[in-house]
């Protein structure tokens, strides 16, 4: 076992000891800059104790957050995260990490400055959501950063309490679509718009919006009246270029393609049953699609996949759109969302539906509205709540329970009712 020993370097104390040799070399630990010698030997047995214990030297390290951050994603989260996931971590570590402490020394960062931090993110208004979600982006990487990498010693964060929050019941309120509201919403976008069919899918199905844009056609079985939900769109920003119509000095824009993805669990992955309503609408919407395409001819867009390889050499589908008159030998993708002119209607073009519904007819709205209305309504009116969780695609049956079913009225006076009945 290494022994620590202390000499006097000019007017100051050093201490020093052996550690695991490198390449047969001898290495050494050391740390000058004790007045005494009894200081720098007690610092030294401390500092040895705690490299035996952990094989990691506690001396100040000279990483940033920053330099570690990008680290992390680059060794961790690029291998092991889907690529949506890592783009919200990006923007998280890029938006709030980095400005507040990318600066920092990685072994300085304190429970009390990250505990401040979420402190001052709820008093600047920030959602509850919004500020666990930052807190555990750092989390995470500071796990890794403890195991298996050993830079520091423990987590800061796990010390971290969360504000509290009062619980905003209007903000609960807002995620019900009634039929009344529903009703408007599809009086503004009927069937000749881009956006009906969306519209219908999410509020017959409670799909999610990543799942709605990657149907085709042979995920949908008329006949049996039932929707396959096997993969999602993803949008891959690819660096930027410059703007080239709006000439606004240093703006710019990224360049992206679309992609089908895989779904966002196993269990979501599944078969969805509609009804007679959401099954004519489809039908309806084939036709017309077909109907187009031999108006549009050869300006119509087609719409194609080729398999390339992500960054971690896995493959993927990637999408491309190119006019009928164009030939192109890829396998075709027949999308159930396209524009007249067989466009893709995209994630992105569905943000200006929410915009109008949100402003012009003044109900809360996001396309999660639709399938939080799914829920609730099933749930309210007697649908076993297993069967809702298998519908939405959910692991584990309290996401079900605690997200999407909503205490309403009409089910408060059914409790009343229920108890009414037990005790009469």
């Amino acid at each position: 076992m290494a022994n620590v020993s202390c000499r006097k370097r000019g007017n100051y104390w050093q201490y020093r000891f052996d550690v695991a040799r490198v390449d047969g070399k001898r290495k050494q630990i050391s740390k000058s800059g004790f007045k005494t010698k009894k200081e720098a030997l007690a610092a030294g047995i401390k500092a040895l104790s705690e490299y035996n214990n952990s094989g990691n030297v506690f001396e100040p390290n000279t990483i940033s957050v920053s330099d570690y951050l990008d680290y992390w994603l680059d060794t961790y989260c690029k291998m092991n995260l889907k690529y949506s996931t890592q783009q919200g971590y990006i923007n998280i570590i890029n938006t709030h990490l980095k400005p507040k402490f990318g600066m920092y020394k990685l072994n300085a960062l304190s429970a009390a400055s990250i505990q401040e931090y979420a402190n001052d993110l709820k008093i600047e208004g920030y959602a509850k959501s919004s500020l666990t979600g930052i807190i555990s982006v750092l989390s995470c990487a500071l796990n890794y950063a403890v195991e298996p990498l050993h830079y520091i010693a423990f987590n800061p964060c796990t010390y971290v309490k969360y504000p509290k929050y009062t619980r905003d019941t209007k903000k609960d309120k807002r995620f019900i679509i009634s039929p009344e509201d529903f009703k408007r919403i599809l009086e503004r976008f009927p069937e000749d718009s881009n956006f009906y069919i969306p519209l219908m899918i999410g509020y017959y199905t409670g799909l999610r919006i990543s799942e709605t844009f990657a149907l085709t056609w042979d995920d949908i079985d008329l006949n049996n009246k039932t929707i396959s939900v096997n993969k999602i769109t993803v949008k891959r920003n690819h660096g930027v270029e410059p703007r080239r119509v709006t000439k606004v000095k240093g703006t710019k824009q990224e360049h992206s393609d679309w992609y089908f993805g895989t779904p966002k669990t196993s269990t979501s992955t599944r078969i969805v049953h509609i009804g007679d309503t959401l099954c004519s609408a489809l039908k309806r919407a084939k036709a017309n699609q077909r109907k187009n395409e031999l108006q549009y001819g050869e300006f119509y867009t087609k719409i194609y996949k080729q398999t390339v390889n992500d960054e971690k050499g896995e493959p993927i589908t990637k999408l491309i759109e190119v006019e009928k008159s164009i030939p192109i030998n890829l396998p075709v993708v027949d999308l159930i969302c396209v524009r007249e002119d067989g466009h893709m209607v995209t994630t992105d073009s569905f943000k200006y539906c929410s915009r109008v519904i949100r402003h012009e007819l003044q109900i809360a709205f996001n396309y999660h509205s639709l399938r939080h209305t799914h829920a609730t309504l099933l749930i309210e009116n007697g649908a076993n709540v297993k069967d809702v969780q298998e519908r939405l695609g959910h692991t584990d049956i309290q996401t079900t329970l605690n997200t999407y079913v909503h205490n309403t009225p009409n089910n408060q006076q059914t409790s009343v009712d229920i108890f009414e009945r037990l005790i009469n």
